[in-house]
């Protein structure tokens, strides 16, 4: 895939996010895809990204992905951005950096980097 491809796909992706449907994010990745919120253990395949996403998404009256910056490198991208969203009751803004690789349009592995601390108080 051409590097503008693998740009529109991951945008296209972090504008889904706010329409909140774990359907229709789920439809971004491959079957076998990994999702890893860096430091806790990967999420490896559809059943277990769900799973991750029941955690936040259904919660979450409004969920954003402000990007900040974009890079890509063949079929990786990189996003710098700020991930806002409720969470246990508590308005979260959160700065990630985040690792897309991509496989035929798809995503085959999502990482994000950030502060657990910020994400869940302390």
């Amino acid at each position: 895939m051409s590097s503008s491809t693998n740009e529109a796909v991951i945008r296209d992706f972090c504008a889904a996010i706010e329409r909140r449907d774990i359907d229709e994010l789920l439809g971004f990745f491959t079957e076998d895809a990994v999702y890893h919120n860096i430091p806790f253990p990967p999420a490896e395949g559809h059943a277990a990204i769900r799973a991750t996403f029941e955690t936040y998404v259904p919660g979450s009256p409004a969920i954003q992905f402000e990007m900040v910056n974009l890079a890509v490198a063949g079929d990786v991208v990189f996003t710098e951005r700020i991930d806002r969203m409720t969470f246990a009751g508590k308005d979260v803004e959160l700065p990630v950096a985040g690792v897309f690789e991509l496989r035929d349009s798809k995503i085959t592995a999502w990482r994000d980097y950030f502060d657990p601390k910020m994400f869940f108080g302390g």
